[in-house]
């Protein structure tokens, strides 16, 4: 079978695309190729000046390409709102929702609402945004809502009595990225049933990039954390962003791809390669739990989707 590139994707003109953590990395990736097929691409960023400067480079590699930067800070629930807000007074369709901002961070921090910053910003904060912005999803036929997880979500773990690491008890990097990971699972598997249960003309399909050179990992990661990576990288075992981004442009754009899907890549365990469906760890599928953490992150985003499907 043809291995799967930017090259299959279809013209995109008149679409209109959201990207969480647009401004650098796979979602920087994913905004050239979009802005290249025609979109008009949003980057949100909690960043606005590296916003408007990842604009002014598309424009300047592409002049023809239509982007927008506005600003959102996934870790404020009172930012979340305030984007939706803007974009559904700019915007009257929403084609494809990207919630693709990540981090990890060595220590323990808190988001605005006192939720550990990892599992609030990543799972919590597109939670809100992808409910804070359903009318629109709703209001635009054959719209997507593509969350990238990781292979990582398959070392988390679900804790209910526990769930944002309060006050830091339990706490480590490695266990709240992957329960923040697994959260994204469990929340694009749930997002399709509702779609499907509802009868909408909209599918939620998740992504990861394996391992690819962005700048989630830093300096201000523990020295494990950036050695383990290095390795990698001097092993061949990392890829660029622009392959990175390949599983989340193909979840997003392909017309084949079904709701409920997860993409990676097809080479290494994942770890490199070209896009395919690939499955995801058995946590990810357990009903209960997928259903619980919906009624949980409700009451903690206080964003309720039901009045919209």
């Amino acid at each position: 079978m043809k291995n799967w590139t930017k090259a299959d994707m279809p013209d995109l003109s008149g679409k209109v695309i959201i990207i969480t953590g647009g401004n650098s990395g796979i979602g920087y990736e994913a905004a050239r190729v979009f802005a290249e097929k025609g979109a008009l691409v949003v980057l949100a960023s909690r960043d606005l000046a590296k916003a408007e400067k990842a604009q002014k480079q598309i424009i300047t590699d592409i002049p023809a390409a239509r982007v927008e930067a506005m600003t959102i800070d996934l870790a404020s629930l009172d930012s979340v709102r305030a984007f939706a807000n803007a974009f559904r007074r700019a915007f009257k369709r929403l084609d494809i929702l990207m919630n693709n901002a990540g981090l990890m961070t060595s220590d323990y921090q808190t988001t605005a609402e006192g939720f550990e910053l990892m599992f609030g910003s990543m799972h919590l904060g597109h939670f809100a945004l992808t409910g804070l912005l359903l009318d629109r999803i709703k209001e635009t036929p054959g719209a997507r809502v593509v969350t990238i997880s990781s292979f990582g979500h398959r070392l988390g773990k679900i804790d209910f009595d526990n769930l944002t690491f309060k006050d830091g008890k339990d706490f480590s990097d490695g266990a709240a990225y992957g329960r923040a990971k697994l959260a994204n699972l469990l929340f694009t598997y749930e997002l399709q049933r509702k779609f499907e249960f509802s009868g909408l003309d909209a599918k939620a399909i998740a992504a990861h990039p394996g391992n690819a050179r962005t700048n989630l990992v830093t300096s201000k990661n523990k020295l494990h954390v950036r050695m383990f990576v290095w390795s990698l990288m001097a092993l061949g075992r990392i890829q660029n962003a622009e392959k990175g981004a390949l599983p989340t442009l193909r979840a997003a754009t392909d017309p084949g791809a079904r709701g409920g899907e997860y993409y990676g890549p097809n080479k290494a365990g994942e770890t490199r390669g070209y896009p395919v469906v690939v499955q995801s760890s058995e946590a990810s599928h357990n009903l209960d739990d997928a259903r619980r953490l919906w009624e949980v992150s409700e009451d903690l985003t206080g964003v309720r989707y039901q009045s919209n499907f």
